[in-house]
C-alpha cells in the first residue's frame, strides 16, 4: 500500500513512523519538517492540568497519550540514537492571588470527580518545590504524572525514524489533490509534479484546508491561533520542573530544558495566518511571569518565536476518514498537538493499514461535524 502524508510536524512525522514501520511504502510531503507549531511548542505533557469542564473525551485521549509516552520515547530514541528531552517530574501549577486560588481550588475538585489525583498546595509548599516562586504565590496544584518534552529534539527524532523505516521525505508544498474516480489518489506539488497513493493522510495543521481539488466540506474548518513564545537561557538552576501559573486570571508557563533553556508562553491570538512577534505579546508573558518569578528577568534573552496551532470547531482533533474515500484527516490538535503525538500515530496509522483502532478515537472523528449541520 502506497500512503501520502501532507505535513510533517510531530503528528505527521509519528504517523509516517508507525505507518512506514508497519509495511507501507509513505512518502512524507512538507517544505519544512519540524518547522511549524512543533518548532515554537514548549512541549507540556499535561492532560490533567489543561482539563476543563465538558471536555471528558479529550482528557482521556490526553491520558492515554501521556500513559503511552514512555514506551513511544524508549522506542524513538533506540531507533534512532536521538535524546528527546523527555521529563517525568510532573508540573506544578502555581496561583498568584486569592482569585486565581479558587480557580484552581475548583479545577481540582474537578479533577477529583474524575479520578485524577492533584495534590492541593500552601504557598510555603511551592516554594519549597521551586524556590524562585515569588513570596506571595498563594498556593498551587501539583499534578504528579505530567511532564515535558522538548518538540524540536523529538521532530528530528521522529524524522530520523520515519527515514529509517522506509518514508520517503519530498520537500516541496502540497498544492493541490489528485482525485480520480471520486477517490484520493496523491497529491500535486509545486513544481507540478505529482506524488500517487492509495491513500492520503492531510495533516497540514491550520493550512489543512488550502489544498485545490479538496469537495466542498470534506475538511471541517480548521482555524490557525497564533502563539507568541520566548526563549530564556540561564548557567545557574532557576526552575526545577515546567511550572503554570495563573497571574489575575491570564495563564502562563515556563518549562525548563536540561541545557539551560527556559522556555516561556505562551499568547493565544486569533490572528489568521499572522506570525509577527509583538511588542505586546512579549510584555504580557514578561509580565506575568516576573509577577511569579521575579528573577526570570536577569535571566539570558535567547529567542522569540510565533507560531500557529491548528484550531476545529470544538478545539478537539479532528482524525478519521473524510466525506472523499481515500482521504484521512490527522488535524486539529490545536494546543495539544505534542502531548497527543503518540497515541495520534496509533489511531491514524491504524485507519490507514486497515487495522483496529484505538477506542479512544470514537469522539473525534471528522463527521462529529457533519452531524451537527444535520441536527
Amino acid at each position: 500500500m502506497e500512503i501520502v502524508i501532507i505535513g510533517a510536524g510531530v503528528v505527521g512525522l509519528a504517523t509516517a513512523w508507525r505507518t512506514a514501520a508497519g509495511g507501507a511504502a509513505v512518502t512524507l510531503v512538507d517544505p519544512d519538517p519540524g518547522g511549524g507549531a512543533s518548532s515554537v511548542a514548549a512541549g507540556m505533557l499535561t492532560p490533567v492540568s489543561e482539563v476543563t469542564y465538558g471536555e471528558e473525551p479529550l482528557l482521556r485521549l490526553g491520558l492515554a497519550s501521556r500513559d503511552r509516552y514512555g514506551a513511544f520515547v524508549a522506542e524513538l530514541e533506540e531507533a534512532t540514537g536521538l535524546e528527546t528531552g523527555y521529563r517525568t517530574d510532573g508540573i506544578l501549577q502555581v496561583a498568584f492571588d486569592s482569585d486565581d486560588l479558587r480557580h484552581l481550588d475548583e479545577l481540582r475538585r474537578f479533577q477529583e470527580s474524575l479520578g485524577i489525583a492533584a495534590e492541593a498546595l500552601t504557598g510555603r509548599e511551592c516554594r519549597r518545590l521551586e524556590p524562585m516562586l515569588a513570596p506571595g504565590v498563594r498556593g498551587g496544584l501539583l499534578a504528579p504524572d505530567d511532564g515535558s518534552i522538548d518538540p524540536r529534539r523529538l521532530t528530528a527524532a521522529l524524522l530520523a525514524a520515519a527515514e529509517k523505516a522506509g518514508a520517503r521525505l519530498v520537500r516541496q508544498r502540497a498544492t493541490g489533490l489528485l482525485v480520480e474516480g471520486g477517490t484520493a489518489a496523491g497529491v500535486r506539488l509545486a513544481d507540478g509534479t505529482a506524488v500517487r497513493g492509495d491513500r492520503v493522510l492531510l495533516a497540514a495543521g491550520p493550512w489543512s484546508g488550502d489544498l485545490e481539488g479538496l469537495p466542498p466540506g470534506a475538511v471541517p474548518p480548521v482555524r490557525p491561533v497564533k502563539g507568541q513564545v520566548i526563549r530564556l537561557r540561564t548557567r545557574v538552576p532557576f526552575l526545577g520542573r515546567a511550572t503554570r501559573g495563573l497571574v489575575k486570571g491570564s495563564p502562563v508557563y515556563l518549562v525548563p530544558r536540561k541545557d539551560g533553556e527556559i522556555v516561556l508562553g505562551a499568547t493565544q491570538e486569533e490572528m489568521g495566518f499572522d506570525t509577527r512577534v509583538t511588542a505586546g505579546g512579549l510584555w504580557e508573558l514578561l509580565r506575568d511571569a516576573r509577577e511569579l518569578l521575579p528573577g526570570i528577568t536577569e535571566l539570558e534573552f535567547a529567542e522569540v518565536s510565533a507560531g500557529l496551532r491548528p484550531g476545529s470547531p470544538d478545539n478537539a482533533p479532528v482524525m478519521g476518514p473524510s466525506g472523499l474515500p481515500g482521504l484521512v484527516l490527522g488535524t486539529g490538535h490545536f494546543r495539544n498537538g505534542v502531548l497527543l503525538t503518540p497515541v495520534s500515530a496509533d489511531i491514524l496509522s491504524a485507519m490507514l493499514l486497515d487495522r483496529p483502532v484505538p477506542g479512544v478515537a470514537g469522539p473525534f472523528t471528522p463527521d462529529r461535524f457533519s452531524a451537527e449541520v444535520h441536527s
